[in-house]
C-alpha cells in the first residue's frame, strides 16, 4: 500500500500528506471500480456474473405464480417417466412403508391395551372413500406431498348411525382443491392468501376448498368454481417446509424436472438411432443412364425404381455396371454409458434419493459403498418421518381419534378432558429399515446394548418394533416351548450362545426357574396382530 501510495503521490501531486492520503484516495478510487471492488466474490457484477441478476421475492410469491405449472409438469414426469415414477415409488416406500404405528405412553397398562385395540380396530374404517386402511393412507398421502409438493387430510366427524367403531374417518385431498390464485381480504379483517385464511394474529382459521377436482370438469361438463371454506380444525395440511413463512408446498423433483424431460427425450432419441442402426437397408447404384430400369420390367413401381426384396439365402444377380452398398447409419458411441450414469446421479441428488434406488443399477456396489449411502439416506427418511409425517399427520389424527373414541364412549378414561396431553401422548415406531449385512449390522447392537450405549426398547424400535409387544410375544413362546418340552439352542434360559447346556440351580424348582425366566401372561389377552 505504501508503494502504491508512493506512486499516486508521483501522479496526483499529493505532497504533505504521505502515503495516508494517497491510501485513501486509493481506497475512494478503488470503490468507484467494479474490477477493484473489495467485497463476496459471489456479489460481483463482471463479466462473469453480470448477467445473473436474480429477483428476491419471497418464497410464496414464486409458489403462487409458479406451483400449478410445476405440478402439472411434475404429474406429468411421474406418469410416463419411469425414473420419476420410481424415485417417488422409493420415497413413498422408505418413509412410510408398512406403517408408522402409535404406542401410548400412558403408565397404565391395562389402559395401554384398552387404546390400542381400539386403535387397530378404527384402522380398518378409517378411509372415507372405503379403499384403504390407516397405514394406507398414511402411504397415500406421503405419496401425494411427494408428487404434488403437498396434501390436505380432512377429519370427518361421522354419526354414531353410521356404525363405525369410533365415529371419525379421513379424506385425502389434492393440493389442486385449494386454490393458489385465492389471495383477497374480508370484510371481517381476515385475509386469504392462496386459499388459506388467516386472521389478524395470522392464525390458519379456514381453508377454502373446491367441492371437486378442477381437473374433473372435462368428466362432468362442468365445475363448481366457488370455493367452500372449511374450519382449519378439519384440515390438516402436511407438507415439506422449505423456508420460514413459507404457505404451499413444492414438488419433491421440482430440481429435476428439466433434467428428466430432457434426459428422457435424449434417451429415446438415441433408442431410435440405436434401431436404425440395426436396420439393413441397400441400395443398388447404376452408373449409366444406358443401364437405368425402364417400366416394362414388372418388378418396377409406378416412379420408375426397381423394388427388390431379399430373403434368408437371397443371391441377387445385379446387371451390368450395377453395384450394391449399405447404409451405415451413427451408433450410439461409447460415451452413452457414462453420460447416462452422470446425469441419473444429478437426478437422484435433485430428488434426495440414492443413484441404486433411482436406477435399480448395482453395478460396481459394495458393502461400504452402499452402507455410506445409505446410512445418509436414511437419516435424512428419519427427519422426514419426525418433522413432517409423525407431527403434521400422525399426532393430530390420533389425538382427534381419541376425543371421539372418548365421547362415543368406545373409550372408557376418567379425567380425560383435565389430563388429554398425558393420554394423547404416544410413541410412533416407523418400519425397520432392511439390512445390508444382517450379521455386521447385528453384532454392532448387541455391542451397543451390552455396552449401556442403547437400550434393548431404542434397538427394537429401530428396528421397527414395539419393546412391550416383543416382550409378550417371547413370553407366550417360551411358555408354548415349556408346554411342548422344546428345548432350542436359541433360548438363553437353558443354552448358552454356543449351544451349551445350562446346568439347572439345584437350590431351585423347576417351576421356579421358569417363573424367574418367563414372564407372566396372566390376565393378559393377544391377538393375531401381537404377532
Amino acid at each position: 500500500m505504501k508503494m502504491i501510495g508512493s506512486a499516486l503521490q508521483k501522479m496526483t501531486g499529493f505532497v504533505g500528506g504521505g502515503a495516508g492520503i494517497a491510501s485513501r484516495f486509493f481506497v475512494s478510487m478503488a470503490s468507484k471500480i467494479p474490477s477493484l471492488r473489495m467485497g463476496y466474490e459471489a456479489a460481483g457484477t463482471g463479466r462473469r456474473l453480470g448477467n445473473w441478476q436474480p429477483g428476491n421475492d419471497s418464497v410464496n410469491a414464486l409458489l403462487f405464480q409458479d406451483a400449478d405449472l410445476i405440478r402439472a409438469r411434475s404429474r406429468d414426469l411421474v406418469r410416463r417417466n419411469a425414473w420419476a415414477s420410481n424415485a417417488i415409488d422409493s420415497l413413498q416406500s422408505n418413509i412410510v412403508g408398512t406403517g408408522i404405528k402409535p404406542r401410548p405412553t400412558v403408565n397404565d397398562e391395562q389402559l395401554r391395551d384398552q387404546i390400542v385395540t381400539a386403535w387397530n380396530r378404527w384402522t380398518h374404517e378409517a378411509d372415507a372413500h372405503g379403499m384403504l386402511d390407516f397405514y394406507g393412507l398414511q402411504s397415500l398421502a406421503v405419496r401425494a406431498m411427494v408428487e404434488g409438493g403437498e396434501v390436505l387430510v380432512r377429519l370427518r366427524n361421522r354419526l354414531p348411525s353410521d356404525g363405525l367403531s369410533v365415529p371419525l374417518q379421513i379424506q385425502l385431498l389434492e393440493p389442486e382443491h385449494l386454490p393458489s390464485s385465492l389471495n383477497q381480504t374480508l370484510p371481517n379483517g381476515n385475509i386469504i392468501r392462496s386459499g388459506i385464511e388467516f386472521d389478524k394474529i395470522a392464525q390458519r382459521t379456514a381453508y377454502h376448498l373446491y367441492r371437486e377436482h378442477p381437473g374433473e370438469r372435462s368428466l362432468y361438463g362442468g365445475f363448481n368454481s366457488t370455493p367452500v371454506p372449511v374450519p382449519a380444525s378439519e384440515i390438516i395440511h402436511m407438507m415439506k417446509v422449505g423456508r420460514p413463512g413459507q404457505l404451499r408446498g413444492e414438488p419433491w423433483i421440482t430440481q429435476a424436472i428439466i433434467k428428466l424431460h430432457e434426459l428422457d427425450q435424449y434417451d429415446d432419441a438415441e433408442l431410435v438411432r440405436k434401431k436404425a442402426a440395426a436396420l439393413i437397408a441397400g441400395f443398388i447404384k447404376t452408373p449409366a443412364p444406358e443401364y437405368a430400369t425402364d417400366n416394362t420390367v414388372d418388378d418396377v413401381d409406378d416412379y420408375g425404381v426397381m423394388n427388390t426384396v431379399w430373403t434368408p439365402g437371397t443371391l441377387q444377380v445385379l446387371r451390368e455396371g450395377e453395384e450394391i452398398t449399405f447404409s451405415e447409419p451413427a451408433d450410439v458411441g461409447g460415451s452413452y454409458e457414462p453420460f447416462m450414469r452422470f446425469q441419473l446421479r444429478a437426478i437422484a441428488v435433485a430428488i434426495g434419493v440414492t443413484y441404486e434406488q433411482l436406477t435399480g443399477d448395482l453395478t460396481g456396489v459394495n458393502y461400504s459403498s452402499i452402507r455410506a449411502g445409505m446410512v445418509e439416506f436414511r437419516r435424512r427418511m428419519e427427519q422426514l418421518q419426525q418433522n413432517v409425517i409423525i407431527h403434521q399427520f400422525c399426532r393430530p389424527i390420533f389425538a382427534r381419534w381419541m376425543d371421539q373414541a372418548v365421547l362415543s364412549g368406545a373409550l372408557k378414561i376418567p379425567g380425560y378432558v383435565k389430563n388429554k396431553h398425558i393420554y394423547q401422548s404416544a410413541k410412533w415406531i416407523a418400519q425397520g429399515w432392511a439390512w445390508v449385512d444382517p450379521q455386521k449390522e447385528f453384532n454392532a447392537v448387541i455391542m451397543a446394548i451390552r455396552s449401556g450405549l442403547l437400550s434393548r426398547e431404542a434397538a427394537l424400535a429401530t428396528y421397527g418394533f414395539d419393546a412391550e409387544e416383543m416382550d409378550r410375544v417371547i413370553a407366550i413362546s417360551n411358555n408354548r416351548a415349556d408346554r411342548l418340552g422344546i428345548i432350542l439352542d436359541s433360548d438363553p434360559r437353558y443354552r448358552t450362545k454356543t449351544g451349551a447346556a445350562i446346568p439347572p440351580d439345584p437350590s431351585k424348582k423347576p417351576a421356579q426357574q421358569d417363573a424367574q425366566t418367563t414372564p407372566s401372561t396372566e390376565g393378559v389377552s393377544f391377538s393375531g396382530e401381537d404377532f
